[in-house]
């Protein structure tokens, strides 16, 4: 080819004004000559010739050839790309992503080869041509490039380990959701921006490289190096892309529709990975023949990297893990760990069709990957480990939403976003469990396999697209007349042809024509939640849905159940409007709405409705289900804090929880009532402090002192067991702390070596981390472990220990990163900042090193977001609040003034503050008449 020279201005967007940000609702209109806007500088000090965040439309890749050679010795990379485009307006400039790369060349390919100059501006890059590139027409541009791996858990990054021998081994990976693709290679890296990727990597012989698409074959070239040749991918967003450089070993299976399964870990640990492998071959073979859409690849690795930030990444034929999240040893590791890691494995291979088959257009839509994923790990397990009992889990979720939802600081799952940073901010809760949450109560509402239906049918229609909300409402509309169906392409399992034989009456709603869109809308445009108050005269009762959390005025669609004393049949209504009256058959003891907490709403009862309730479950609280228990828990102690419920009511109602033995309800009642002592913890009050621990002791006496310490009985069993002897002990129940002591020191003694029960060796393990002796021994233990699951409670111990100094250590040790991972500091920090003898210790050290963290982790992440929540969200004194807003209002944006965590770190101080002024009175008086009646019942049987 014919070199000319052509100029291709790479502006890397140094400054952009913060007046943009606000302004910039992804508007692509490259007319918009607003003169409000500054226009951001180059790289050359020049204005960057594009203004806003979002890249505009006028050309986009069809097809990445990429070349990555990373250097293990020296931890830095070098790259080459080269993009086909397609034009779609005439323009002379391309504008794509690069952050943090040194652009070495840039060279626009025609019938010549021309170079061109190029800016960078805020992760823009900038490649302006002196030749005109027409509409319709195709292209080809090509840069070369290199960076430092990065430092950080994004981008394109190095790990390490190190091996029993003690010998420390680097390797590289990738973490591109949500921002980070541009990172490791130039790109548009938004995901509509779909295209074809084909991906060669350089390594050396000791090593092993991976990507999302299987080898075709490897090349050596010159000094020894070998180049891998991987197959071309299937259309897919950038954030997807992955590719490892490792030492790894791995295992492997094939499924029953042919796709091989292999899981990769570091050689120690290889024969950690049975259980992981067997899970995900069950999984996707289940997903396979739910959606009934084949998966699209020739196979799906798993890969267990040694410093990872989130809990696993959904890469398209190359998912990534923490180690904890995907290596089990039966003799090591607990129950609770098995079914953490079948979850997360079912929430990574659930997006391979909810997230890379269909992708939503822009991260304002997060949900419809996040919702859906987190909602299909516990359709799957519940299907392929019944074993797990995954439905006791589920309303969890939602409860930790509602926490979340409830402040004015929250936002609508799907919210408007512009920067990195508020993108990072969607990975919530919102995203992931009201998502999650509302899908449940409208499969619900639709029924299973209505839902079911017109979930294939988005996946369908949208595969290699990209969508909205709309379209995925417009799916689930009319599911029995659809052309799919009377095509043949989606199967009805005979559910459409009983309605239409049947011939009567929506399940829900005998009105209108149901209108799915119109009622969703009110769940993922509004924030928050709706409270539907409930009062019963007679036959008569009359809903009001005037009122939601936080306080709005917001009209909800919701689509209410509801029992009876009288009838354990579930009735259903959908209420439309603020108020509406419903008529029994006749006269009933009581009514509970919302049944299993199917719905994402919280329920007041009026006038006896709380006492009939709270009578039932003192005399017959099995007459209710587990999940109707806990949520009447939960909606009560909610409803103390608005004004709706009074705190002796709430407390009138967790006296029955003497009685109970299921985990969903004992949680919660633990749940609700250990954060009261932990704010009293904040305010030098002993005396209230103590009693109300001895309270809740006693409330759980009987269940606490009838486990075993064992690993024996189901799941559910397993957990609660876990749960409770942890309480017990680090409450100092006498039996729990005999125990736990006795196994302690016959462990110590036996050098680690004796078999501890592992559902039962966190409680072990922090009463053992009391004393500096036993802390010093867990610790080093810690170190020389090559169990995750094992390594993770000895962490938790360490974090509990009432020793200051250890506590600080331990921080420390893990910022450090050498013994302990940096990727763990986040649950570090935040397990210390509960320790009555930590907190104060995490406050200090999340305000010292909060630059370094935020540098680590970045900006918006949930990692940065649990820390700031998680260490401050306990406190309730005016001073303590005013350090954290002295602290907080000092920062610059560019170091996260604007964070929403912040917002809701506020809120949530001054509502435990309110709590505290308002209801410690009530809360004494309470405590003193139970321990006055306790006082006279055991005098009455003395004096028998």
């Amino acid at each position: 080819m014919t070199t000319l020279t052509v100029t291709i201005l790479v502006l890397l967007l140094v400054s952009f004004a913060p007046s943009l940000a606000a302004q910039l609702p992804g508007n692509h209109d490259t007319n918009d000559k607003s003169s409000s806007l500054l226009p951001p500088v180059a790289t050359n000090g020049q204005p960057f010739p594009w203004v806003h965040m979002r890249l505009p439309e006028t050309v986009s890749p069809i097809h990445y050839d990429l070349l990555v050679h990373p250097n293990l010795t020296s931890l830095d990379f070098t790259g080459a790309v080269q993009i086909q485009l397609q034009v779609f307006e005439d323009t002379s400039t391309i504008i794509l992503h690069s952050k943090e790369l040194q652009i070495a060349k840039a060279e626009l390919l025609l019938q010549h080869q021309y170079k061109i100059p190029s800016n960078i501006s805020f992760h823009q890059l900038a490649l302006m041509s002196d030749v005109l590139l027409v509409r319709g027409g195709m292209y080809k541009v090509r840069l070369e490039f290199s960076a430092n791996l990065s430092d950080s858990f994004h981008g394109f990054y190095k790990s390490s380990y190190r091996t029993t021998t003690g010998e420390v081994r680097f390797m590289a990976s990738t973490q591109f959701e949500a921002t980070s693709a541009r990172a490791a290679f130039p790109c548009f890296d938004e995901p509509a921006f779909k295209a074809n990727f084909t991906i060669q990597i350089r390594r050396e012989s000791r090593h092993i490289a991976l990507s999302n698409m299987p080898k075709v074959k490897t090349v050596e070239l010159p000094g020894g190096v070998l180049e891998d040749h991987f197959d071309t991918s299937v259309r897919m967003s950038t954030y997807l892309v992955a590719f490892i450089v490792s030492d790894f070993q791995s295992v492997s299976k094939t499924t029953s529709h042919g796709v091989k399964i292999s899981v990769y870990a570091v050689p120690d640990k290889i024969n950690q990975t049975d259980f992981a492998l067997n899970a995900a071959v069950r999984l996707l073979d289940f997903y396979d023949d739910y959606f009934d859409i084949p998966y699209p690849l020739p196979k799906q690795d798993l890969a267990a990297i040694p410093d990872f930030q989130s809990g696993a990444m959904e890469n398209w034929g190359l998912t990534t893990y923490r180690e904890a999240g995907l290596l089990f040893d039966p003799n090591k590791s607990s129950a609770s760990d098995k079914l953490g890691i079948t979850m997360v494995i079912a929430h990574e291979l659930a997006h391979q069709w909810f997230g890379n088959l269909v992708t939503m257009q822009w991260w304002n839509d997060l949900w419809l990957n996040e919702g859906f994923a987190k909602f299909m790990e516990f359709v799957s397990v519940n299907i392929t480990n019944p074993e797990l009992q995954v439905n006791d889990f589920f309303l969890g979720k939602c409860f930790e939403a509602m926490e979340v939802d409830s402040l004015s600081s929250s936002h609508p799952v799907s919210s408007q976003v512009d920067t990195p940073t508020q993108i990072q901010e969607m990975f919530d809760d919102v995203s992931y469990d009201k998502g999650a949450c509302i899908l449940n109560m409208l499969r619900d509402f639709l029924t299973p396999e209505a839902f079911k239906i017109g979930i294939v049918r988005y996946l369908r229609r949208y595969s290699y697209q990209n969508t909205v909300n709309s379209h995925l409402w417009e799916s689930l509309t009319n599911i029995c007349q659809s052309d799919d169906l009377d095509e043949g392409r989606l199967k009805d399992d005979g559910f459409c042809s009983q309605e239409k034989a049947q011939s009567g009456a929506p399940k829900w709603y005998s009105g209108d024509q149901l209108d799915v869109r119109a009622i969703m809308d009110t769940w993922t445009l509004q924030e928050g939640f709706p409270l539907v108050t409930v009062e019963v005269r007679g036959r008569q009762v009359r809903l009001n849905n005037s009122h939601s959390f936080p306080i709005f005025c917001f009209l909800w669609q919701v689509p209410l159940t509801y029992i009876t004393s009288s009838s354990n049949t579930v009735h259903r209504f959908l209420l439309k409007t603020r108020t509406d009256v419903l008529y029994l058959p006749e006269e009933v003891e009581w009514v509970k709405f919302n049944v299993d907490m199917s719905g994402y709403y919280m329920v007041h009862y009026e006038g006896e409705g709380w006492r009939s309730l709270t009578s039932l479950l003192l005399t017959n609280h099995r007459a209710l289900s587990s999940n109707d228990r806990a949520s009447l828990i939960n909606n009560a102690f909610q409803l103390v804090s608005v004004g709706k419920v009074g705190l002796d009511t709430a407390l009138d109602l967790s006296l029955y929880l003497s009685k109970e033995t299921d985990i969903m309800p004992v949680t919660q009642g633990l749940g609700e009532l250990v954060p009261l002592y932990k704010l009293m913890e904040k305010r030098d009050m002993e005396g209230l402090e103590n009693q109300m621990k001895d309270y809740i002791v006693e409330l759980f006496r009987g269940l606490i002192d009838r486990q075993t310490w064992s690993d024996e009985g189901s799941v559910s069993q397993r957990v609660l067991r876990s749960y409770l002897l942890l309480f017990g002990s680090v409450r100092n129940h006498p039996p729990c702390v005999a125990t736990a002591t006795h196994l302690f020191n016959k462990w110590r003694a036996s050098d680690g070596n004796m078999s501890l029960p592992s559902d039962v060796s966190l409680a072990v393990f922090a009463i053992g981390a009391r004393d500096p002796e036993g802390w010093d021994f867990l610790f080093e233990k810690y170190r020389h472990s090559q169990h995750t699951s094992v390594k993770s409670r000895i962490k938790s111990a360490l974090s509990i220990s009432p020793l200051q100094h250890k506590l600080k250590r331990l921080m420390e040790q893990s910022l450090a990163g050498e013994v302990m991972k940096t990727q763990d500091l986040p649950h570090v920090v935040i397990s210390v900042s509960r320790n009555p003898k930590g907190y104060k210790l995490a406050w200090d050290f999340l305000r010292h090193n909060w630059h370094t963290l935020v540098k680590k982790f970045d900006l918006g992440s949930h990692s940065i977001s649990g820390m700031v929540t998680g260490v401050t969200n306990q406190y309730s004194t005016r001073e303590m609040m005013d350090e954290v807003r002295g602290f907080f209002d000092s920062l610059s944006e560019e170091t996260g003034s604007g964070l929403r965590c912040i917002q809701q770190t506020y809120e949530s101080i001054e509502e435990n503050i309110r709590w505290m002024d308002q209801h410690l009175p009530q809360l004494k008086a309470w405590l003193d008449r139970q321990a006055q009646g306790a006082r006279t019942e055991t005098r009455g049987h003395e004096d028998l």
